[in-house]
């Protein structure tokens, strides 16, 4: 943060410098949106089975180019109305007010996007540690291929999981909300939970939830396995004259 600020104020080497950050990070996304090509060419791509697709692949051209291609131009379609005709609709009205070295606006709220990850910064009293639970909200999506724990990748199988991932895309939205209302209460509270729950889904839940079903489906399986070897005996098993 020092090498980005420059000087212990906001002046123009802080502006250059994020305007260059601003700059780079389209081509660093553009280099990985060419890495994740190279891999879905190298492995293929994952399906709603949760199974393995190496046997029975389709070919990335001409099917999934031309469905791309339409995804976007849709994409584009909406991006040129918001543009062209709806330019404010999704920014704050103090963005129209003119800048004043000497007075903070009353209320900062970044953009719609930004705004869970802004309720989590604002759920944590103290300023170092908000910043940390922020980048670690992001950081932690990193950690999701090592939490999983379960045999089974498609949540299609998993009622348990399904149930997890709903409850947290509804706490998802919910941060979005509280984000973009006044630090005071309730919304100060009800941040802290939505903020410890964001994170107790990624360490508690999901790895709890595979071992659990992990461990209910051994029992099945050994349960089914039992009768069947239970009902294979008794029917080999010769019955004596009465």
């Amino acid at each position: 943060m020092f090498h980005c600020w420059s000087p212990t104020y906001w002046d123009n080497p802080t502006l250059t410098r994020f305007y260059s950050l601003h700059f780079l990070l389209p081509f660093i996304l553009t280099v990985l949106a060419f890495m994740h090509l190279i891999a879905l060419h190298q492995h293929g791509s994952n399906n709603p089975l949760g199974v393995t697709s190496s046997l029975d692949r389709v070919p990335f051209y001409p099917y999934y180019v031309f469905k791309d291609i339409v995804g976007f131009f849709v994409f584009f379609l909406v991006l040129a109305f918001f543009v062209f005709f709806a330019p404010n609709a999704m920014g704050h009205p103090d963005n129209s007010i003119a800048a004043n070295p000497m007075q903070t606006p009353i209320s900062i709220v970044p953009e719609f996007y930004l705004l869970p990850f802004y309720a989590i910064l604002r759920a944590i009293p103290s300023k170092l540690l908000g910043v940390v639970a922020m980048i670690a909200s992001i950081l932690i999506l990193l950690l999701l291929p090592l939490l999983e724990t379960s045999r089974i990748r498609s949540c299609a199988f998993r009622p348990f999981m399904r149930l997890a991932f709903w409850s947290f895309v509804t706490n998802f939205f919910l941060l979005m909300w509280i984000g973009s209302q006044h630090p005071e209460v309730p919304y100060i509270f009800l941040g802290q939970i939505c903020t410890f729950f964001y994170f107790a889904y990624f360490l508690l839940f999901v790895p709890l939830l595979g071992v659990v079903e992990n461990t209910l489906s051994d029992l099945a399986t050994h349960s089914a396995r039992s009768s069947l070897l239970y009902s294979s005996s008794s029917s080999s098993t010769p019955s004596t004259p009465s």
